[in-house]
């Protein structure tokens, strides 16, 4: 695992997991730590599987299958349950843990496409805790299971963005991941914005005001809720 400390992240007690994407690495997105400018202890786990484009990936994904479901337009992979992804939710269970008991005071899970799938299916089946949550052009999956454990997400701050042209997951896909999220009591903030399958400055704009206010006690993030990203 790679980590990248900004500022003094002792003191700011601040720790944001972030986790990349299928056919991705850590270093992918490891520049944008200190762009953020907020103070905390940035960490970059990697997916314990190689992608066939390259890169790495959560879980197993058949390129052919998936170029297949592609052809019909963007994807909603809720009613999909990914093979071997116990692994990879055991391992990031493990992080998590490890990251409290050594006295992290706030703890943020970030996450794009994939990695914002792995996130929630970790929350969801895993004895751990976070302090907020952030999913970027992601989407719902093993729907039926996440249903039945949908009250573990309760008065769980979140932000969710996606890209109206995403090709890849739906943009529905990702409203529909926004609004589960309120219906299962999360306090999430839906965070639409001009763009595809991608992070943008924009929403990274977002998610640095996101970790502004989880990182500061006196200003609860259920106030006025931000402006979408442009």
């Amino acid at each position: 695992m790679l980590t990248v400390d900004v500022a003094d992240a002792r003191v700011s007690g601040l720790c944001v997991v972030v986790l990349h994407g299928y056919a991705m690495k850590p270093e992918d997105l490891m520049p944008f730590a200190r762009s953020m400018g907020v103070p905390g202890r940035y960490c970059f786990p990697r997916g314990p599987f190689d992608a066939e484009l390259g890169g790495f990936a959560w879980w197993p994904v058949d390129e052919a299958a998936r170029g297949a479901a592609l052809a019909h337009g963007p994807r909603d992979l809720s009613q999909e349950h990914p093979a071997q992804r116990e692994k990879a939710r055991t391992a990031l269970a493990s992080l998590l843990q490890e990251a409290s008991s050594q006295g992290a005071g706030r703890l943020v899970l970030a996450g794009f496409s994939q990695g914002g799938m792995l996130a929630c299916d970790t929350l969801l089946h895993e004895d751990v805790h976070v302090d907020a949550l952030a999913l970027f052009s992601s989407s719902r999956i093993a729907l039926d299971e996440w249903q039945a454990r949908r009250h573990r997400l309760a008065g769980l701050p979140a932000l969710v963005a996606h890209g109206k042209a995403d090709v890849d997951l739906a943009f529905a896909a990702g409203r529909a991941l926004h609004d589960w999220l309120v219906e299962a009591g999360a306090a999430a903030r839906w965070a639409p914005f001009e763009g595809g399958h991608e992070m943008p400055l924009a929403v990274w704009r977002g998610f640095r005001r996101f970790l502004r206010e989880i990182s500061a006690p006196s200003t609860p993030f259920w106030g006025p809720p931000a402006a979408p990203c442009k």
